[in-house]
């Protein structure tokens, strides 16, 4: 097999290495069977072509046109002259199909469903990273830079996948790289002469054994793969938000401490809540007559800067049995013990647990962990809720309004923590909720009355397609427009109630569900839900509805009436949005494409906003600093061999480029020696040089014969009046490489190859240049002359 023929079936290997980062996407695999059918033969034709052989970019061409044949027979037959010539008709249902894609990336959330238009981008976006693989490494034979088509299709499958493995992907998609690379080596290998054959060399070599260069390259293999193991664990994670799956936010998760990271808990609700298909999220099956009440808290949002509201940093522990009483909570409270198990769809990967609050104890297995301030459990050791079923017991908590209304104050460290409010907020948000509340005698009546204003008498609407908004003045532009959805109310009441010194902080999680006729309840993506949970001293945190059509309104915000088992019936509770919009629900990959809205892999969304669009240079920079981290080991290397093909390529005819050429192919024969240990002597005369590099290599006499003829040939061109022009010179210093490797041990080929210390030049190059750049600078600046002082003669 050929060197660029092994290339090329690494390169497209390399590919489908890579595009496997894309398998968690979707829910059938089907599609990468199909894209290596295409590719595989994309790849014969560029073999084929370079084989006749054509110009670079003829073989490019073709190859390009051939993947368009074949996604026009695979998509567009019967639109197509022939089934593979694609016409007007063609490309207009290509386009449909990419835009009905990109409308289904967006309605669906991951694993999405295999559409068409899906298959399209998968299959084409396949085609034309090998494409772009093929003609850097292949065709135009450089393999370094084809990692970055590799990179960007890696890049891509990251920032859209739940974080489950990506670094399993990311070894994978290393691999197929260094596989490439690995293959571009053994091809430069092979020209340097008798590698894959020959007799032994010295004695006591066993016959047909895989001479030095060989058993070189497998090392060499073995080193490469194991820094691409290296590597990533090495590399930061990229932390896919609060609510994302697998998170990292946990410290020390020995169950007996550690803390929970500060993350960025900003999601997309509005996606969650604009999904065509409202996929199951739980189920629940609890022994609650009411389920009005039963919403499930994820976690607590607490920190608010201004721009968006997040956990603040706390102490973790393990689970306790039973969990405690919940803070601020009196005895006089009435409250009902439920008991409600719950199952997480095999697709749903929450960190976080979604419970009923206050919670007052649970059953799971596997490794979670407890955040007593917010009572909220948290998966350790990547622990999520993907396929668990759970047992929660949870209070059902009565208080009823005059209770409510004759709180006393906080305690002065719990309201100076959650009433801060940064100073970058509008002043329209305090002077608003003073005017709404106008003549409230109570904390308790305040609170109301902005639920109210919002729900009731403010003419707000309720708008899923609404932006989430950023910055300090996204909760006036809310209260200007008086359109948006549950992450606007939920917001804008926390600020404005932190704004009259009423402790506030905002919940995440699923509002009630639809009952099942089998007597369960299913919370599905669109029961994804944010509220304000305001703070009452003797009754706790407490839930308030400010959000129109969405939950049930508290009945101790009702004082006109008694506690109701029901919802209220203004105010049903809603798993569907009526107005849903084409941007939908990204969940499980929101984290690496859109990190400023995301916080669940799929679902329970909860805060936060940018109307910039998404943040892509966040997953460039850390994608780019892997690939840095990954090659910044090689580089040496990479350096040493780029060198070494200039030196001894082509030249020109004329006398001063042969001559240009046998001093590149000297220097590149004294480096060569350099790197195996023979250190230069500038003192020697060439002749002296080519002694002293057969001496101390212990050359075998067609190699030393191969060291004279190209020292012969150097002092031709310093000395003799009229050079005579030598061939085959970069030929015999190949081989004399081959020699030298075959004479020295494995640490010294190895470290010829990734640690060549010739590459020492490059230091020396660049302080010389430096140098120079400061003698310029100094010639180029001014000098001034000091006056003479009175008297003295200038």
């Amino acid at each position: 097999m050929s060197g660029r023929t092994r290339m090329a079936l690494c390169a497209a290997a390399a590919t489908l290495m890579a595009s496997c980062a894309l398998l968690p996407l979707v829910t059938s695999v089907g599609w990468l069977v199909q894209a290596a059918l295409l590719l595989a033969v994309q790849t014969g034709v560029g073999m084929l072509t370079r084989r006749v052989p054509l110009a670079r970019p003829l073989t490019v061409a073709a190859q390009a046109v051939v993947a368009l044949a074949l996604l026009t027979l695979a998509f567009a037959s019967s639109r197509a002259v022939l089934g593979v010539v694609p016409g007007p008709e063609a490309f207009r249902h290509f386009g449909d199909l990419l835009q009905a894609g990109g409308e289904d990336v967006s309605h669906y959330s991951a694993p999405a469903p295999l559409t068409p238009g899906i298959r399209l981008m998968l299959v084409g976006g396949v085609l034309v990273i090998g494409l772009a693989v093929d003609a850097v490494a292949v065709t135009f034979r450089s393999a370094a830079p084809a990692g970055l088509p590799l990179l960007a299709l890696y890049s891509v499958a990251a920032g859209l996948s739940d974080g489950a493995a990506d670094g399993l992907w990311f070894v994978v998609a290393a691999v197929g790289y260094l596989m490439l690379l690995l293959a571009e080596g053994r091809d430069r290998l092979s020209q340097w002469g008798r590698v894959f054959s020959g007799a032994p060399r010295h004695p006591g070599a066993v016959p047909g054994a895989a001479v030095a260069p060989v058993r070189t390259g497998r090392r060499i293999g073995a080193v490469a793969l194991g820094i691409a193991l290296a590597v990533p664990l090495a590399l930061p994670a990229m932390n896919d938000g609060l609510l994302g799956p697998a998170g990292t936010g946990i410290g020390a998760g020995s169950g007996n401490g550690g803390t929970i990271s500060a993350v960025n808990p900003l999601v997309s609700l509005r996606d969650s809540l604009n999904v065509e298909e409202d996929r199951q999220v739980l189920s629940l099956r609890t022994d609650s007559t009411d389920i009005s009440n039963m919403y499930l808290r994820i976690v607590s949002l607490d920190d608010f800067d201004g721009t968006t509201w997040q956990p603040s940093k706390r102490t973790i522990e393990a689970v306790p049995e039973p969990f405690p009483t919940p803070f601020g909570l009196g005895p006089d409270i009435k409250r009902t013990e439920v008991a409600t198990t719950v199952r997480a769809a095999d697709w749903y990967a929450q960190n976080w647990l979604p419970m009923p609050y206050p919670p007052s104890g649970v059953q799971i297995p596997g490794d979670w962990r407890y955040e007593p301030l917010g009572m909220t459990v948290v998966g350790d050791r990547r622990q999520t809720t993907r396929g668990v079923t759970y047992t929660v017991r949870s209070l059902d908590v009565r208080p009823t309004a005059k209770q409510l209304a004759s709180a006393p104050e906080a305690p002065t460290a719990l309201r100076r923590e959650f009433t801060r409010l940064p100073d970058s907020l509008p002043d329209v948000v305090a002077r608003t909720a003073r005017e709404v509340t106008e003549g409230a005698t109570s904390r308790y009546d305040q609170a109301v009355k902005l639920q109210d204003y919002f729900s009731l008498t403010g003419g707000f609407q309720y708008d899923t397609a609404v932006k989430v908004g950023s910055g300090p003045g996204a909760i006036a532009r809310f209260l200007k427009d008086r359109e948006g959805f549950c992450v606007h109310f939920s917001f804008a009441m926390a600020a404005m109630a932190r704004s009259l010194d009423i402790p506030a902080r905002v919940a995440v999680g699923f509002a009630p569900g639809t009952p099942q006729g089998d007597g369960t309840v299913s919370v599905g993506l669109r029961d994804a839900h944010a509220w304000p949970e305001l703070y009452f001293e003797g009754v706790g945190w407490t839930r308030f509805e400010p959000t129109p059509t969405r939950g049930s309104v508290p009945s101790y915000t009702q004082p006109d009436t008694s506690s109701s088992a029901q919802p209220d019936e203004a105010r049903p509770s809603q798993s569907a949005s009526e107005a849903p919009s084409p941007s939908a629900s990204e969940s499980d990959s929101c984290a690496g494409r859109r990190p400023e809205l995301c916080a669940s892999e799929s679902t329970a969304p909860a805060a936060g906003s940018d109307d910039d669009g998404p943040r892509w240079y966040v997953a460039s920079a850390w994608a780019l600093g892997g690939l840095l981290a990954l090659l910044i080991p090689l580089a040496p290397a990479l350096w040493r061999l780029r060198t070494r093909t200039v030196r001894l390529g082509g030249h020109g005819r004329s006398d001063e480029e042969t001559a240009l050429h046998t001093l590149a192919v000297w220097q590149e024969l004294t480096d060569m020696a350099w790197d195996f240990g023979i250190a230069p002597d500038d003192s020697r005369t060439p002749r002296g040089t080519a002694a002293r590099i057969v001496r101390l290599g212990r050359l075998d006499p067609p190699a030393a014969e191969a060291v004279h003829r190209v020292a012969d040939a150097v002092e031709q061109v310093l000395y003799a009046p009229t050079p005579r022009p030598v061939a085959g010179l970069a030929e015999e210093v190949r081989g004399v490489r081959a020699d030298l490797a075959s004479k020295v041990s494995w640490t010294t080929r190895v470290r010829a190859l990734l640690a060549p210390r010739s590459t020492v030049r490059v230091a020396w190059v660049l302080s010389e240049r430096w140098t120079a750049l400061k003698q310029r600078a100094s010639a180029a600046r001014p000098t001034w002359r000091r006056p003479s002082a009175p008297g003295q003669r200038g």
